[in-house]
């Protein structure tokens, strides 16, 4: 049976009880399934997908809003993906033209891979920043930046989704609110009873994720980063913005090697909102 051209096929929403089919579509195109990850943003975010009349997918996105609901200020795209059986014609513009449609004047972002970028360049995205993802063991060497870390408690939430919507720029509410289900830790900096910082690791197959990581500075990064380490016997995984480089390199010293570049891409904005400086690593590169 062949498949209708690119344009004729329909776009659905979909649903957590498409977790399997979009963990499916992540093995076929040689990723890991990461069904914990895929049950996280479609709950959190909004898939899109087209079903191949064979079964499972043929391709999948998910959009993850922020904002006010209903009127949201910043949407970001992630786990773009074509089957390979489908590439290289046409589905992934057609995924990507009904997001764009479906966000109208609402500002885009994403974290894009080499092969991806050509693809979302010609759709008019932007490439304003870059992230390195850093993967291994970390290892502590001496004595390490002594700014005071604990477990976040419930009591400690609202003061979390403050200092994130002052450093994102955006109101990540619904996202930051499953974090605590979602990830196996969720720590925060704190110093003289308030709190400057807060990270999460959450599991993706043999490692812990380190993000988000928001941070007051790179002593109190660092500081998150060693504790979340202390309390895991996984490796550690984590995309940071390449501005911070005192922050990398200290990582590569600890035994965090560099995986890959990913291009931070916007659109209809010509950068990212939010402060930078105290914005270290995205949750994941697909929500941001």
């Amino acid at each position: 049976m062949s498949t209708p051209s690119p344009a004729a096929l329909p776009i659905r929403r979909l649903t957590p009880r498409d977790l399997a089919a979009c963990a499916d579509l992540s093995e076929n195109r040689g990723w890991p399934r990461e069904e914990h990850k895929w049950g996280f943003l479609l709950t959190a975010g909004q898939g899109y997908g087209i079903d191949d009349p064979d079964g499972g997918l043929i391709g999948a996105c998910v959009v993850t809003e922020y904002g006010r609901p209903g009127y949201p200020d910043l949407a970001a795209i992630g786990m773009v993906l074509v089957a390979e059986q489908h590439a290289r014609r046409g589905i992934g513009r057609h995924l990507m033209r009904h997001v764009l449609a479906a966000q109208g004047a609402t500002p885009l972002t994403l974290h894009a891979t080499p092969n991806g970028r050509p693809l979302y360049e010609e759709l008019g995205f932007k490439v304003t920043g870059r992230a390195e993802m850093l993967r291994g063991r970390f290892t502590p060497r001496g004595p390490e930046p002594e700014v005071p870390t604990r477990a976040a408690t419930a009591e400690d939430l609202s003061a979390i989704l403050r200092l994130d919507e002052e450093v994102f720029g955006s109101d990540r509410t619904p996202l930051l609110t499953r974090l605590p289900a979602f990830a196996d830790q969720l720590r925060v900096a704190e110093e003289d009873g308030r709190i400057t910082g807060f990270a999460a690791a959450w599991p993706n197959m043999d490692t812990h994720v380190v993000g988000p990581l928001i941070a007051r500075d790179t002593r109190t990064a660092q500081s998150l980063i060693a504790s979340l380490a202390a309390h895991t016997d996984r490796p550690l995984r984590t995309d940071i913005d390449v501005r911070h480089e005192e922050l990398l390199a200290w990582a590569k010293e600890r035994g965090l090697s560099s995986v890959a570049f990913n291009a931070v891409m916007t659109y209809g904005i010509p950068e990212l909102p939010g402060d930078w400086q105290r914005r270290f690593a995205p949750l994941t590169v697909a929500a941001g």
